[in-house]
Order: C-alpha cells, then structure tokens, then sequence
C-alpha cells in the first residue's frame, strides 16, 4: 500500500484539528486518491457527506474514489483506519470465485483475508488494564477459582458523556457524588458516605454506562463483577473470589466495584436453602458492612439488576445499598444523543434526529442501535444489489424504527404487578409515579 506523503500527514493534523471544515477535508481526500490510497480517501469523503450531505464535489468525489476502488477491492477487508459504516464495502463476491473470499486485498496474500486489518476494525484501542488475581490465604491459586480480576484503569467517561436523563444525574449528584467532592461539607452536614448505590430498571437503558461514567467522574479504578467471576463449584471458593473482589479494590483504591445482574449474585436467601449462593450472599452482607471502615477508604460500590424485587431485603438495609436509582427508557434528548453517536461513522443524508427522535419514544438504547443497524443494512443491500452506493436516508430509519418492538415491555408488565402489590415501604415510588405518567398503572 502506498505510504502518505508530508503533505498527506500534515493535511491530517490540520483536519483533525478542524474536524468540521469540509473543504480542507475533501482537499485531504483528493491527495488521498491521487496516491493510491483509495480507502482513506473514501473515508474522509464519507466523513464530509454526514457533515455536508448535499455538497456536490463530496459527491462526485465519492463517485470517483468508488470507481477508482475498482471490482476486486469491493469486497475487500476495510482498511484499519476506516470508519465503520462507510460505504467502503458494497459486499460484491469476488469475480474469481462466485461468493468466495474476496482478492487482491493489498496487505494480504492473493487471495487470502487480511487478518491484521480484521483484528484492528473489531478489536479497536484497548484501554490500560492491570490485573490482580484472587489468590488463596496463604498466597498459592487454587483450582476451580477465576483466573484473575480485570481492573480498568480511570476513563474518560463522564456523566456529561450522557445524553439527557437530566433526573438521573441529579438524584446521582444528591446521593452519591456531591458528599464526595464537597467533604467539609459533608462533615458540616454529618453526611454519611457509608452504603452503596443501586440501580434498577429495564434492561438495555445503560446502567453500565452510568457506572463507569460514576467511576470517571470520581477519578476512580473500574472493577466490573458478576455472577460467573464469583460462583465456583469448590466448597469455600466462591466466598473467597468474593472477598478478594474488594481485597483488589482496597489495593487499587479509589475503585468502584460494580456489581452486575445483582438478583443473581444477591438473590432472597429463603429461595437458596442451604445451598452455596447462601454463603456467597452472607460473605457479600459482610463486605458491604465495611465499606466505610478505614481499610475500605477510597472503596465505591455501585450494583445494577433488571429485577430488585430478587435480591435479598438484607443488602438494602441503611449501610449497605440503600440508594437505589430508577434507570428508566431514554427520554428525547438522549434519544437524539444516542442515535447521533451510533450514526457518526455512518454514511447518511438528510436525516433528521429531532424527528427520529419523537417516534422512538419507548425504545430503549440497545433498541435505538438496532434501529441504526437495521437502517444501515437495508442501505448497503441496496447498494450490493445496484452496484451503486446509496447513502442512510430517513426513509430507512424510519422503516427500521416501525419494525422494532420496544424491548421494555416484558419488563414493565412485571414492575407493573410489583409497583402495585409489593411496594412495601414505597421502595418504588419512583417506578409507580413513572407508571402513572405514562398511564401504564
């Protein structure tokens, strides 16, 4: 593949520090296609269509750096600087074998896959992680326990990173991170940071994402567990692997521990008998118990469940995850937010968010990158099928978004028996009063 010349490189600081200036952009692009480096060019013209979707020399430029890709590239393994999404792959067989493996890929032999590129497009930047593992009292592994704790380092993520649910970051903001930031205050006030929070609602809404924007927000390690990092089939192990989950913390301090699909890894006590999840459960009670001690300094615990009427009544008692955060379907303004982020690397034209935006209400985040995938599926059909590439329109959006069943619905025909018949203390008051808005109660 033919290297970038100076010019080229430098081209590319101006564009990445002027990311909205189409022309210099498409200039870029030209110097791209006159190298040979049909790829990028493709993806910087892509890049400039969704900023300027009617621009007719993006257009035609678009035209030129397809027609110079040529037949046997069509099909080829995108770049490793490609976006995802760009019309760069029609998804045309190879001539030389009818439905066969794509030839004349540049970085890979005659008629090979270039794994390289493959690895980059899926695996993309892997973050900074260090690893502690769960070892035994006397230092030695032992077999049947998890092979080692992945701890990510502080991100980048921030609250502001998500869109909209203005009521969620200020109920966050009250609860959990104000006390933290402000500790004169906190003391003048005898706020206690003792407790962890936890949040509850319908699956695919983003409480994972809200957990690590917390976590980058506090400046603080990420320590992600579940069910599978925990349970063994040796006696005594899973309380251990359960025990060295917060050893870890307090020796990575400032972590947050987040505990996922909580109802598994804290489920009612009265439904496990004498079984091991009994004691995994007592061993959690145990650590949450001393999350305020001084050895725990620094330690955050943040839990997330789709179903908080299984988890046992004791890890919601004062002092151990007695916040709890409704996580409710994105409203409009993260409606739009979230589909603007999974339509940025995508070639579309003439679409408006705002709109899209109204006639997705109910849909959950994963429903609204489903609506996104399906779009761009029918548009690069179209486009294997005619041989010309035709860019994401709202017409596609919209049909996607008809077809999708909000995938929330199972969830709130439980919550809703559950709001009305065991709402013991008004521990969902906050789901009642959500349901009542929306006239589902």
């Amino acid at each position: 593949m033919p290297e970038e010349s100076p010019l080229i490189q430098s081209l590319r600081t101006a564009v990445a520090a002027a990311p909205g200036d189409v022309p210099l952009r498409l200039h870029l692009a030209e110097l791209l296609l006159a190298a040979g480096l049909h790829d990028p060019a493709v993806a910087e013209v892509a890049v400039a269509l969704q900023r300027a979707p009617g621009d007719v020399q993006a257009r035609a430029l678009m035209a030129r750096a397809m027609g110079a890709s040529g037949p046997d590239r069509r099909g080829a393994a995108p770049a490793p600087g490609t976006p995802p999404g760009t019309p760069d792959t029609p998804g045309v067989p190879s001539s030389d074998t009818p439905g066969g493996p794509p030839s004349g890929t540049p970085d890979a032999p005659d008629g090979g896959f270039d794994w390289r590129a493959a690895e980059d497009e899926v695996g993309g930047v892997v973050p900074p992680r260090f690893v502690e593992g769960p070892l035994a009292a006397d230092g030695s592994g032992r077999p049947g326990e998890a092979s080692g704790w992945d701890v990510d380092a502080p991100g980048t993520v921030r609250l502001a990173d998500v869109g909209g649910m203005r009521e969620v970051k200020e109920r966050l903001e009250a609860a959990f991170l104000a006390p933290l930031r402000n500790p004169e205050l906190r003391r003048l006030y005898g706020k206690s940071l003792r407790g962890g929070l936890l949040l509850y609602g319908p699956p695919g809404c983003g409480k994972t994402f809200i957990a690590r924007a917390v976590a980058g927000e506090l400046g603080a390690a990420f320590l992600s567990v579940s069910v599978d990092d925990v349970l063994d089939m040796w006696v005594g192990n899973s309380e251990r692997n359960m025990h060295q989950v917060f050893t870890t913390a307090r020796r990575q301090a400032p972590c947050v521990v987040f505990l996922d699909e909580l109802d598994a890894l804290g489920g009612k006590r009265s439904r496990t008998g004498n079984s091991g999840m009994r004691n995994t459960v007592n061993q959690l009670l145990t650590e949450l118990d001393g999350v305020d001690a001084a050895a725990n300094e620094g330690v955050f615990v943040l839990a997330a469940t789709n179903a908080p009427w299984d988890v046992d009544v004791a890890l919601r008692r004062p002092g151990r995850l007695d916040r709890t955060l409704l996580v409710l379907p994105p409203d409009a303004p993260a409606r739009e937010a979230i589909l603007r982020y999974h339509l940025r690397d995508r070639p579309i034209e003439n679409v408006d968010l705002g709109r899209l935006a109204k006639v997705t209400d109910g849909l959950s985040g994963a429903d609204l990158a489903h609506v996104c995938e399906a779009a761009a599926e029918t548009a690069l059909l179209d486009s294997a099928r005619s041989g010309t590439v035709r860019l994401i329109g709202m017409k596609d959006l919209l049909a996607a978004a008809g077809s999708v069943v909000p995938s929330t619905e199972p969830w709130f025909a439980t919550a809703r028996n559950v709001a009305q018949f065991a709402n013991e203390g008004g521990a969902y008051d906050d789901l009642v009063a959500y349901l009542k808005k929306r006239r589902k109660l």
